[in-house]
């Protein structure tokens, strides 16, 4: 998992609410056992005029002029602005892989739903939570100035505005150690792998028969 440390970036702004994991990806981009390959189907039924399927040529459908990302001012943008109640609806933890893979590194809104929110840490998602009327301010502030750009200082937990001002968040100490140092639940467990080894070879030493494989 890629670390999170300091990243500034574009911002865009989705101005909606209750924006749920089905719109993000919809259900028809799950039947994929890779977890790659999300990104060009993110929003997809937002994004495109047509009804989206796996397999298609992306480059080949025609996209929807009104949706935000699709706007030429938004292009590259790795700052989210969302909503509140932002990834309501099932668990499923393709979201943040498209989201990610889309190239966004944090989202910020005023509330998220629990189950996307644990997801988006567990793979290097950064999910902020700021007050309603902060989030606002920062839709007024992208939608007025063109090639604004945000800087989440995740060490220090602010969020950083073009004038200087900062915006203070909380996080979880455990989840933010896990993103500064770049750790999913995989590199958690590497962690221990000493550990884990000096374990099994006790375990051996002493039950030495668990190490004869049975005959069939």
């Amino acid at each position: 998992m890629q670390a999170f440390t300091i990243h500034k970036g574009l911002a865009a702004p989705l101005d909606r609410a209750n924006v749920d994991t089905d719109l993000i990806i919809p259900k028809q981009f799950l039947k994929s056992i890779k977890r790659t390959g999300f990104g060009p189907n993110l929003f997809d039924e937002l994004r495109y005029l047509d009804h989206g399927e796996p397999g298609m040529d992306n480059s080949k459908r025609p996209l929807n002029p009104d949706f935000v990302l699709n706007q030429p001012r938004y292009q590259g943008a790795s700052i989210l602005l969302a909503r509140e109640n932002f990834g309501c609806g099932s668990s499923r933890e393709h979201a943040p892989w498209a989201l990610s893979q889309y190239g966004f590194r944090a989202i910020i809104a005023p509330s998220y739903a629990d189950i996307f929110f644990n997801n988006s840490f567990k793979n290097g998602l950064l999910p902020i939570i700021l007050p309603e009327a902060e989030v606002s301010r920062l839709f007024e502030e992208v939608e007025a100035n063109p090639g604004y750009q945000l800087e989440v200082d995740l060490e220090r937990q602010v969020v950083v505005k073009p004038d200087g001002n900062e915006l203070p968040f909380n996080v979880d100490p455990f989840r933010k150690h896990c993103l500064l140092n770049g750790l999913d639940d995989i590199g958690l467990t590497l962690e221990k792998a000493d550990k884990i080894k000096e374990f099994e070879s006790q375990r051996l030493a002493s039950h030495p028969w668990l190490a004869v494989e049975p005959q069939v």
